[in-house]
C-alpha cells in the first residue's frame, strides 16, 4: 500500500497520539510506503511561526527516523490542485488531494471533506 499522510495524521503519529486502528497498522507496516508531502512541512512551518501549532523542530530527521518518504510538490501537482472543484478551500489539503490522485496514493486523514474528491482515503 502507498500512503500519503495528511498533516494532522503526521503530527499525531510523531506525538504518539491516537490514530484509527486500521490507519495506525497501515502506517506502521514496513511493507507499506508512507509519504509525507512538502505541503505538510510548509503548513507545519507556517503554523509554528504563527504559534498555532506545536510540532518537532527536526521534522526532516523525524521523517527519516520513521522511514517516511518526502514527496515534493511538482508543477503538475500545482496545476491539478488548482483545477480541483472547491469542495475543500484549504490550499494545503488541495495539494494533498492532487498528489494522492497523481501519484496513486491513499490519503490517510480524519478530514471528511476529502470524501468529496475521487481519491482513495484511509480514515484516521
Amino acid at each position: 500500500m502507498r500512503l500519503l499522510l495528511d498533516t494532522h495524521v503526521l503530527i499525531w503519529w510523531l506525538e504518539v497520539r491516537e490514530i484509527d486502528g486500521n490507519a495506525s497498522v497501515a502506517i506502521g507496516d514496513p511493507a507499506n510506503a508512507v509519504f509525507v508531502s512538502a505541503a505538510s512541512a510548509w503548513e507545519i512551518a507556517i503554523k509554528k511561526t504563527l504559534a498555532k501549532l506545536r510540532a518537532p523542530n527536526d521534522l526532516e530527521e523525524q521523517l527519516e527516523r520513521h522511514s517516511f518518504i518526502p514527496l515534493p510538490i511538482s508543477v503538475r501537482h500545482g496545476i491539478d490542485a488548482g483545477a480541483l472543484p472547491l469542495y475543500h478551500r484549504d490550499p494545503f489539503d488541495r495539494v494533498l488531494v492532487a498528489q494522492a490522485k497523481g501519484e496513486n496514493l491513499t490519503l490517510v486523514t480524519r478530514d471528511a471533506a476529502f470524501s468529496a474528491y475521487d481519491v482513495s482515503v484511509l480514515p484516521a
